[in-house]
């Protein structure tokens, strides 16, 4: 008895549909796993960027005897200071101007790596330094304490203030940058007791990561982009988490790596 045509003619609709549904769960599933893999490279690849950056700010202080200002705005990537010393802000001054010695900055907490005045290799049309995940949101960010130590003004940035302000008064500085573990409870120049990593970095170097165009909106990431001498670092936590999204990459200098560096150099003591 011969086969009829139905028993012949190969795939039904409905078994057509499971298997396209399969397939295209399959190719999303792909999709989703090299998505996965490419942000964990930029990760990987964001931070070896940090530690080459800090390596670039040891050897600028090595070199001048003081850590560069963040860069503004609007300075292409070049180092930004007040032309006063006291008071509002006045015109801001980038290389080649002679700069000032009182080393006040324009945008202490607030600017970014002045990746032209360093440079760095790594840096976009306008001479600013971005991680792995580029575009203008992700220029790296940069701060600098701005203290006056042992009655010397912006110690860290003035020509030869840290010699001028010592070692010790700065190691023993009331609040340089702050570092916490978590944006909760914190005030303006002080992480909560219990977060606090550390109240003595005296630079911050940052990344925003790969939500930076989209402008991450938990408190922790805020945090670190208002302005302050307060700054988080903690692992990367999902939108799903109590505490929401975190993806910045942080990473800080203290005044005993910085100290050692400039010391082998012979600008310290």
């Amino acid at each position: 008895m011969r086969c009829s045509f139905a028993c012949t003619s190969g795939f039904t609709l409905v078994e057509l549909s499971i298997v396209l549904v399969i397939i295209s769960l399959l190719l999303g599933s792909l999709t989703l796993s090299f998505s996965t893999l490419r942000d964990a490279a930029k990760f990987r690849e964001t931070q070896r960027q940090l530690l080459q950056i800090r390596e670039t700010l040891l050897g600028f202080a090595a070199a001048n005897g003081r850590l560069p200002c963040p860069a503004s705005p609007e300075s292409n990537g070049l180092e930004s200071l007040c032309t006063n010393d006291t008071g509002v802000c006045g015109a801001t001054l980038t290389a080649p101007s002679r700069l000032p010695e009182h080393g006040r900055c324009s945008h202490p907490f607030s600017g970014f790596l002045p990746g032209a005045t360093l440079g760095h290799t790594e840096l976009d049309d306008h001479g600013y330094a971005v991680d792995s995940w580029g575009g203008i949101a992700n220029r790296f960010r940069y701060a600098i304490a701005s203290n006056s130590v042992n009655q010397v003004k912006n110690a860290l940035t003035a020509s030869e203030g840290m010699k001028a302000a010592t070692m010790a008064a700065i190691a023993n500085a009331d609040r340089l940058l702050s570092v916490c573990s978590s944006a909760a409870n914190s005030s303006s120049d002080a992480c909560h007791s219990a977060n606090q990593l550390t109240n003595a970095a005296v630079a911050v170097i940052f990344s925003a990561g790969r939500n930076a165009p989209t402008g991450g909106i938990s408190a922790d990431e805020a945090e670190n982009i208002d302005d302050d001498t307060v700054f988080v670092s903690h692992s990367p936590t999902s939108t799903a988490s109590a505490d929401g999204e975190f993806d910045d990459l942080v990473t800080w200098l203290s005044p005993g790596l910085l100290f050692n560096r400039m010391i082998a150099a012979g600008r310290l003591p």
